[in-house]
């Protein structure tokens, strides 16, 4: 894609969140935000368990979006929302936001391991979004990331373990949130997927 078509879809895609969808967030509550929802299965099934929580998925792929809300649409759920956007761009837009808002939990789950050793650059999990969430947060909220894919595992944690802002939770002193078995995780049932959760300090 030429840069500047790149560009123009950023731009409208920034305007459309600061007058579209950031002010239907429900002011002064903290969220709970999927990065990489797809199809929108987890955060469905999460937003139906916790009433009063408000959830965020958030996808890059149109199709996907549209799915997740057609499911959301079906079950009535009042308190979830999907947009399309990139991670950094989202939260870079929260950041600027005049009203504060705050992150409570942030699920990455099952995203694209990107295998090759030259895009682990496009792997979620690195140090700037750590830094993103870090000023979206408050000491206490949760970072839950899983996935089937051994390297990923232990490159995530890495970034973690390195990170300031972050510290790992004992796996028996903070349990896993919620569970349900999406598509993804249902594919990965195969393997041996992996999980941990990392509070902010």
């Amino acid at each position: 894609m030429p840069l500047e078509i790149y560009d123009s879809l950023r731009d409208q895609r920034l305007a459309d969140l600061r007058a579209d969808f950031f002010p239907r967030l429900p002011a002064g509550q903290p969220l709970i935000l999927e990065l990489g929802c797809g199809h929108g299965h987890y955060l469905n099934a999460y937003a139906a368990a916790h009433p009063q929580e408000f959830c965020v998925g958030l996808d890059l792929i149109g199709d996907r979006i549209a799915r997740a809300e057609r499911k959301a649409n079906r079950a009535r759920l009042s308190n979830l929302a999907f947009v399309q956007a990139e991670a950094a761009l989202f939260l870079g837009a929260l950041v600027e936001q005049p009203a504060p808002v705050r992150l409570r939990r942030v699920f990455v789950l099952f995203s694209d391991p990107w295998p090759k050793r030259r895009h682990w650059k496009h792997r979620v999990v690195q140090p700037g979004l750590l830094d993103l969430l870090g000023k979206l947060t408050e000491p206490g909220a949760a970072f839950h990331f899983r996935t089937d894919h051994p390297g990923y595992f232990t490159f995530a944690r890495q970034v973690v373990e390195e990170h300031a802002l972050w510290e790992f939770a004992e796996a028996d002193a903070v349990a896993w949130p919620f569970e349900y078995v999406s598509v993804f995780e249902e594919r990965a049932l195969a393997g041996a997927p992996q999980s941990f959760t990392a509070l902010r300090r």
